[in-house]
């Protein structure tokens, strides 16, 4: 009776040291995967690690006659010494990008609206009057001195002083009615006339108005004397 209890703890301890040594297995298992995985990507990568020293090597070769180890090591401390400044450089480019993609829908509505309208400019010919007035002013510089210019525009700006006072309503329609002269008179009846021929011919009444408005006319003349 003893010994069959002596064997049968023999037995559960053998039970007890497989099942051990199961869960081992189970607990080491997923690590011995894991290994192999890293394993073989090792030896993926190697082959690409390899080539790509031999590339750095290869690329860093042709910059060794310029590169020395004290400017890195001097942009490195400049770095240092500026990182405040590196701060601010790149909360500027944030708030750069911020308003970049804040004005872009508006740059969408709005270039197309600029490019139908200096269209439309092109259409109604203002480029090409602004390249003739460019030639004309090419051709101006190339025949008048400086100093001519100067005078030209000192004229010019009486010339628009002129022009202001022509503009005025009563000067407008005194040019008006002097545009419509030429088309009135035939001169091909025009005569000789002698004192006395002035003389009867002042009967006529539009000889009559003529000459008042002569009249009034010199009065404003004499002021041409001062």
């Amino acid at each position: 009776m003893s010994g069959y209890l002596k064997g049968g703890d023999i037995m559960t301890n053998e039970e007890q040291i497989l099942e051990r040594i199961e869960r081992l297995e189970n607990e080491i298992a997923p690590m011995a995967s894991a290994a192999r995985s890293m394993g073989e990507l090792r030896e993926e990568l190697a082959p690409r690690l390899n080539e790509a020293v031999q590339a750095l090597i290869v690329e860093l070769a042709d910059v060794e006659s310029d590169f020395q180890i004290e400017d890195l090591l001097f942009l490195i401390k400049k770095a240092m010494r500026n990182v405040s400044n590196l701060n601010f450089t790149l909360d500027q480019l944030k708030n750069l990008i911020d308003f970049a993609q804040t004005a872009e829908p508006l740059m969408k509505s709005t270039v197309p609206q600029i490019i139908y309208y200096l269209d439309d400019l092109e259409r109604k010919g203002l480029f090409q009057m602004a390249n003739v007035f460019i030639d004309v002013m090419t051709k101006i510089g190339e025949s008048h001195t400086p100093e001519d210019m100067e005078q030209i525009g000192d004229g010019m700006v009486e010339l628009i002083g002129i022009l202001k006072k022509l503009t005025a309503p009563e000067a407008l329609a005194l040019l008006d009615k002097a545009a419509d002269l030429p088309t009135s008179v035939d001169l091909s009846h025009a005569k000789p006339v002698g004192p006395m021929g002035m003389f009867w011919r002042l009967g006529d009444p539009d000889v009559k108005e003529g000459m008042g408005v002569l009249l009034e006319l010199s009065k404003g003349l004499g002021a041409l004397k001062g």
